[in-house]
């Protein structure tokens, strides 16, 4: 009597396709949770202060205001990537403003940083738009003045010191295009009127330089 020869059936093509299918099905769950959680981070804006900046330009700044027009303030962290698309668009409105309009831009540097941590890409950018000067804010003093706390947000004052807009200039995190804050920018200083006289703010929180991001992320 011969030996039986027994031998152990192999994974079937049926099963491999559905491990293949549910791999993939997996993948792809993954993949869009990514998305979802980095679109809603880049739409989240940032939180604002109680008080807000003050409804006259704040006495005691260092900061001068145009008297021959509007000025425009622009509170930057100069290592928030998310700040990079807001001096786009302020290079751009200035383009299109600079008649109107004047721009001062606070870099907020905080205490007991080395001499070049200022030193960015950004910094470099906002220093060459036409019609803007740009200032260190040390330990974020004018910040506090002005009421801001988000790196990317603007001041608009008029050239009696009167509060004209407050808000971002993009629609989201990074986000460069155009946004409420700048048409409604480009409305109050063309024909006195917008719509509202505010829009989100989309940046890095200037309290602290440990919890930033670092430049080229937003």
């Amino acid at each position: 009597m011969s030996d039986t020869l027994r031998v152990t059936p192999r994974p079937t093509r049926r099963v491999s396709q559905r491990f293949l299918v549910a791999v993939m099905a997996a993948w792809a769950l993954l993949v869009t949770a990514g998305f979802f959680a980095l679109w809603r981070y880049k739409a989240t804006a940032a939180v604002a202060s109680e008080t807000g900046p003050p409804a006259r330009w704040p006495e005691g700044s260092r900061l001068r205001p145009a008297t021959d027009r509007a000025t425009l303030v622009l509170f930057a962290h100069p290592k928030c990537g998310c700040t990079h698309a807001t001096v786009t668009e302020l290079a751009r409105l200035m383009a299109r403003m600079h008649d109107q309009v004047e721009a001062r831009i606070a870099v907020v540097r905080p205490a007991e940083v080395p001499a070049d941590w200022d030193d960015t890409e950004l910094v470099a950018r906002a220093v060459a738009i036409p019609g803007a000067t740009v200032s260190r804010d040390e330990g974020g003093i004018e910040a506090n003045r002005f009421g801001v706390t988000a790196s990317g947000h603007v001041v608009v004052y008029d050239r009696s010191g009167r509060r004209l807009f407050s808000g971002g200039l993009t629609s989201s995190r990074g986000h460069e295009g155009e946004s409420f804050g700048s048409m409604r920018i480009h409305s109050l200083l063309t024909t006195g009127m917008a719509d509202r006289a505010d829009a989100p703010v989309f940046g890095c929180a200037l309290d602290g330089h440990h919890g930033f991001a670092t430049e080229g992320e937003s």
